[in-house]
């Protein structure tokens, strides 16, 4: 009975720990942000850029250069990266809700 509930309350922390993950907060704009500081703030979360072109790549932010934006993971090619130019960016895209 005691194994039972130990193995119970590991599964209930993990699955509290993945919700924890999983769930992506709003974003939190200031007047001076610009695309630059919106992807740092969002770094290891996986995100949607839509392109000046009319393009939308997805993926998740790994890391934000001065020009260059790192994104893996891609949706849709998951075993790819890509570098992004951070200036032919025109919005990004996060989920905040399951």
């Amino acid at each position: 009975m005691k194994s039972s509930f130990a193995v119970f309350a590991v599964f209930a922390v993990l699955c509290l720990s993945c919700l924890n993950i999983l769930a992506q907060g709003k974003i939190d704009l200031q007047p001076s942000d610009t695309v630059h500081v919106i992807l740092e703030k969002n770094i290891g979360s996986v995100v949607e850029l839509r392109m000046e072109s009319g393009e939308k790549i997805g993926g998740k932010v790994e890391k934000v250069g001065d020009k260059l934006v790192h994104l893996s993971q891609l949706s849709g090619a998951e075993f790819y990266d890509a570098a992004v130019d951070l200036g032919a960016i025109s919005a990004m895209i996060v989920r905040v809700k399951k």
